[in-house]
């Protein structure tokens, strides 16, 4: 297995993603997401996996813009731009990818 957790450092759900791993002592890539931001290609391959709906994180104020954007290329450029907008945490096992907590799929990945 090869994790990465993409979060921000205040999040509650990242906290308990990375939690989640060490508890079960699956070493884990963790990536600051507002510090760092995602690779475009790491980009895709997540909207690949969950699409770019479940990326967008509809509670943060700027996201209420992305709306009004016709075509998803656009949506992921703003994404790409601005972190803050993806809903986190992401945790990517290769190809495999999910978004916010989800333990009962990261089993299967075991």
């Amino acid at each position: 297995m090869n994790i990465q957790i993409f979060g921000k450092s205040k999040c509650f759900d990242t906290k308990k993603a990375e939690r989640y791993f060490k508890e079960r002592r699956v070493k884990f890539q963790a990536v600051d997401i507002l510090k760092y931001g995602m690779s475009r290609g790491e980009l895709q391959s997540v909207v690949r996996a969950v699409g770019l709906e479940e990326l967008i994180d509809w509670k943060n104020p700027d996201a209420a813009l992305l709306k009004y954007l016709a075509y998803d290329d656009a949506k992921l450029d703003k994404l790409f731009e601005d972190p803050k907008l993806i809903k986190t945490p992401v945790v990517r096992n290769g190809k495999q990818a999910t978004v916010g907590y989800q333990p009962e799929v990261w089993k299967t990945w075991e």
